[in-house]
Parts: C-alpha cells; sequence; structure tokens
C-alpha cells in the first residue's frame, strides 16, 4: 500500500506554504519523527528529512535505505551513516533549524548540532500538525475503511466475547485477536509523551473510573503497577455490570476512536441509562457544529456552559481526574490537533477528522458516555465509526 506520489507531493506542497506563512525567515526543516517521516515519505524508517526553503527535500535514510527505496516514492532518497553524511553535502552558513521540539531528544540534538552548522533551534511541531490535521481524500478513504472496521468489531461482533467469568485481561486479549483478523492494523499511535496503549481502556464495572495517568476520562485497573495497561487478571465479569471499551482502530496507517458501553447480564438503573443517554445527546449535539469555520473552543465553551451543574460533577473524568477537552483530532495518531478545548481558537476545516467523547462516571457503576470519529463537512459531521446508541444489552 504505496502512498501515491501525487499525494506526497502535495502534502509537501501544503507545509511549505505553511511554513511560509507561520515562519516567514524560516531556513531548513529535520524532521526525525517516524510518524512525520512516514507522512511526508511514505515509508517509516530510520532518518532525517531535511526541507531546505531553497532547493528539494531529501530524505537521508539510516536504516533501512533498502526498504524505503522499495517503499517509498519520495524523490530524493539517500544513504546516511552518519550526520558527517549530511554535513558533506550541505552549504557550511549558519542555519536556523525547525525541530520537532516535543519529540526530539537533547542528545540527538547535540549529536546534530556536532556535524552541521546550526545557530538556533525552533519549534516546527504545530506547522506539522496543522498541514496533518486537513486530511485529503486518499487519507479519508482509509479512514473510512478503519470506521467500517471498527464498527463491525464493536457493534456485531463485540459482545460474543463476553460471557460471565472472563478477566478483563483476557477479554482485552480477545479483542484484539479479534480487530486484526477483521482488518485492524494492530497498532494505535498516541502522540502524547510517554503514552503506550495495549489495546485500549476496558473496564468491567467500577474498573473504568480507577485511576490513571492516560489523559482521558476513563480508566482501568491494569495488570499491575509496572504494566497498568489491557485489563486486570483478577477483576472477572459478573452479572449486573457495565462492560466499559475504548480502543482505537487502524487502517493503512489512520486511526478511527471509538467508545461503546455494554449492560452485562441486566439493565442497569434507570439513572446510569438516563445519564449515558445525556451524553449521546451531547455527541450528538457536537457533531453537528463540526462544520467549516466553527471554532473548537467555542464548541467546548457552548456545550459546557449548558450543562447543569450536577451534571458536571463526574464528567469527563471521575472525582477530581477531570480532563479538559471534550474531543479530539485523529488521523496517524490518536491525539492530533486541534482539539474541542479552551485554547484552540483557529476555525477547523472540511475535511478535518474528529473524535467526540463525552462521558461521565458513575459511582459504583463505572464509566458512562459515549465516543465516535467524525469528518467535518458542509453539513456536519459524518459519523465514520458507526450509529448505535450504546448500552448493548447483553442478556
Amino acid at each position: 500500500m504505496k502512498v501515491p506520489s501525487n499525494e506526497l507531493r502535495a502534502r509537501m506542497d501544503r507545509f511549505l506554504l505553511q511554513m511560509e506563512i507561520t515562519e516567514p525567515d524560516w531556513e531548513i526543516v529535520a524532521l526525525f519523527g517516524k510518524i512525520n517521516l512516514y507522512y511526508f515519505t511514505g515509508t517509516m524508517q530510520e532518518g532525517m528529512l531535511l526541507i531546505p526553503r531553497r532547493g528539494a527535500p531529501i530524505f537521508w535514510v539510516r536504516r533501512s535505505y533498502e526498504r524505503a527505496l522499495n517503499e517509498s516514492r519520495f524523490s530524493d532518497i539517500r544513504k546516511m551513516n552518519s550526520f558527517r553524511d549530511v554535513a558533506a553535502a550541505m552549504s557550511q552558513d549558519p542555519l536556523t533549524v525547525h525541530l520537532e521540539m516535543e519529540l526530539v531528544p537533547l542528545a540527538l540534538l547535540q549529536r546534530l548540532q556536532k556535524y552541521l552548522p546550526i545557530k538556533e533551534v525552533k519549534p516546527v511541531d504545530a506547522r506539522v500538525m496543522a498541514v496533518r490535521a486537513v486530511k485529503s481524500h486518499y487519507e479519508i478513504t482509509l479512514t473510512r475503511q478503519s470506521g467500517k472496521i471498527h464498527r463491525h468489531v464493536m457493534e456485531d461482533c463485540l459482545p460474543d466475547l463476553l460471557f460471565e467469568g472472563i478477566s478483563e485481561a483476557e477479554f482485552g486479549g480477545d479483542l484484539y485477536a479479534l480487530m486484526v483478523r477483521k482488518g485492524h492494523q494492530g497498532i494505535a499511535r498516541f502522540g502524547m509523551f510517554n503514552t503506550e496503549m495495549a489495546v485500549g481502556q476496558i473496564g468491567f464495572g467500577e474498573s473504568s473510573i480507577y485511576p490513571t495517568s492516560f489523559d482521558g476520562p476513563g480508566g482501568n485497573y491494569g495488570m499491575y503497577p509496572a504494566v497498568p495497561l489491557l485489563g486486570s487478571r483478577e477483576r472477572r465479569l459478573k452479572n449486573g455490570d457495565l462492560v466499559f471499551v475504548d480502543v482505537g482502530c487502524g487502517f493503512g496507517g489512520y486511526n478511527t476512536d471509538k467508545t461503546m458501553t455494554y449492560m452485562y447480564g441486566r439493565p442497569l438503573p434507570d439513572e446510569v441509562i438516563e445519564v449515558h443517554h445525556e451524553c449521546v445527546a451531547i455527541q450528538d449535539r457536537m457533531a453537528a457544529m463540526l462544520r467549516p469555520g466553527t471554532v473548537p473552543s467555542e464548541i467546548y465553551a457552548t456545550v459546557m456552559d449548558d450543562l447543569e451543574p450536577r451534571f458536571l460533577q463526574n464528567f469527563m473524568g471521575y472525582g477530581k481526574r477531570q480532563v479538559q477537552f471534550l474531543g479530539h483530532s485523529i488521523g496517524l495518531q490518536i491525539d492530533e490537533t486541534p482539539v474541542i478545548a479552551r485554547g484552540f481558537d483557529l476555525p477547523i476545516q472540511e475535511g478535518m477528522v474528529f473524535a467526540l467523547e463525552p462521558k461521565k462516571g458513575m459511582p459504583g457503576v463505572g464509566m458512562v458516555g459515549i465516543e465516535n470519529t467524525y469528518l467535518v463537512t458542509s453539513s456536519g459531521g459524518e459519523c465514520l465509526t458507526g450509529e448505535s446508541l450504546g448500552l448493548i444489552p447483553i442478556y
């Protein structure tokens, strides 16, 4: 599944335009992150993409040069044993270099400075993300396929995996295997520093509101302190449990995000069901606002200002662990920008993709609510991951 050469050229052209508009004095960009390397070159190898203001970009590859040539339609790929090779091909004039400062470690920067005449370092992270935020037809096609797989697994297939006595960990393993069989790429990538995720957040009952370092409203027990992921071997499914499943799915590199809930054995209390459907109504309201020109921070303020104080308790996180967003962009990574939150004041554009996830913790029950992935269109958000209202009964 090679990225077409015209797609790569269009991405680079949009990035160069973004730099000219926002960084008019820029000189050269050096990208190291494998997600960004894949975005611009179509291959995920270890190396450095140099993008000069004048002249053609060069992808310097350390490993694997052979694979890069086989996979990529990028116009200029060269083998690099060390940064000494790059220095030999460059002018020695001091440069201001734009880097992924959220990603590049200090040791790597120091090695780069040893060989290249760098006079100043500036961040390029936001500029790259602004380009990645608007998806092309090619990217939307892959995202749609991810959404189809996601919907089918979580709405049609997942209930068959649940039976009394299964542990969270066993269920997580079975769910992962099912997703891969149905077409999931096998990994959901995040940009947040030191973020790991095995399958997603899976919780039976109160496990779904257990504290976690993950920047999201849900939680789970995890395996143990060294691996607070997947699920507990001890927490087993019993009648009356709420089952909370928040997992990413991907196809061709592009992710969707979806949360579904299930009632196992018997219905949940009416109050819990009512709160869940209030979350669904919030999701639908936000989806209708996903039109070109709408401002993410205004969506957030509009929704939050209309919620009653009683509802805000445990909304978007249990107890004092409430997150300060209602949704996020998604693409090659689950957690992209812009975010439906304060501070994101630039209008959204057609072709952006957002995951909307209003959720609320219920004492003694777990995390209710929903999440789906939407494409921004002129008529509002188009759901890519299914229309189920959640709280699917399994009894």
